[in-house]
């Protein structure tokens, strides 16, 4: 199947690397419209080169370049169908050593970025021609199901995007406002966001071993297999999905550690 969200307008924060590198590639491929925003610019400008997509410099912190966004492509286009709210970064580290400014700047980015992308993603898809439409998609974590013991941080900040996303839901759905909400928790998977505990081949080796252990079906993700379910939400083929958690983890939160 091809064109699955043909001529879509399409928003991804954190679009030039990882996961959210994936979604601009797989949205372009089946036809949408892409934007994306990153911090990067030599990544964002290699990404836009490689895929069609247009680069827009933009941190998810700051409510004035959402504004900015969200209305260059009410200019270009005049709608929005779809939101990928996937910028984010790792966490804190353990409670008794968390620096309170890093700990800000996790639930500015992780929490406060997604909301400013739902309030202002969904507040121009209410103004859809023909009516208000759109799927907003929330990159949450399995961490956001199951804690991790060695970061509340973030566990914390994405436990906040699962509840979120299913009040923004139930909130659209409840006023007949026709914008679906859904929340994408991946389990590990292949990104340079593993990068910093890989200083030395058994650094690595140790990581990749742990990494599989977590995982039932016994290797990590790759970045395309999240994109695709990011795709699924993307299109009308999940027109009756809203306020629900779309778990891609290798079955990781289905079992109990060790057992």
């Amino acid at each position: 199947m091809t064109g699955r969200i043909e001529g879509k307008v399409a928003f991804i924060s954190g679009g030039a690397s990882g996961l959210g590198e994936a979604m601009v590639q797989r949205f372009a491929e089946e036809g949408a419209i892409v934007y994306f925003g990153d911090v990067n610019d030599a990544s964002g400008a290699r990404v836009a080169e490689a895929t069609g997509a247009t680069f827009i410099k933009h941190d998810v912190a700051s409510e004035e370049q959402w504004n900015d966004v969200m209305s260059r492509i009410k200019s270009d286009h005049g709608q929005l169908d779809v939101l990928v709210n996937n910028a984010g970064i790792l966490g804190t580290g353990p409670l008794e050593t968390i620096d309170l400014d890093a700990w800000n700047r996790l639930f500015a980015i992780n929490v406060t970025g997604v909301m400013l992308g739902c309030k202002h993603g969904g507040l121009l898809m209410q103004g859809n021609p023909g009516g208000a439409s759109g799927s907003i998609i929330n990159i949450s974590s399995n961490a956001g199901i199951l804690a991790t013991a060695s970061d509340c941080g973030y566990s914390a900040t994405k436990g906040a995007v699962k509840l979120m996303t299913q009040s923004i839901a139930i909130n659209f759905a409840r006023r007949g406002i026709a914008i679906r909400c859904n929340s994408l928790h991946p389990g590990p998977t292949d990104t340079a966001i593993f990068t910093p505990w890989r200083e030395t081949e058994a650094d690595s080796n140790r990581l990749d071993k742990h990494l599989k252990e977590m995982t039932p079906l016994g290797r990590i993700g790759k970045p395309r297999e999240i994109a695709n379910m990011a795709l699924y939400l993307a299109s009308d083929e999940s027109s009756f999905s809203t306020g629900s958690q779309f778990v891609v983890d290798g079955g990781g939160t289905s079992a109990l550690a060790g057992m």
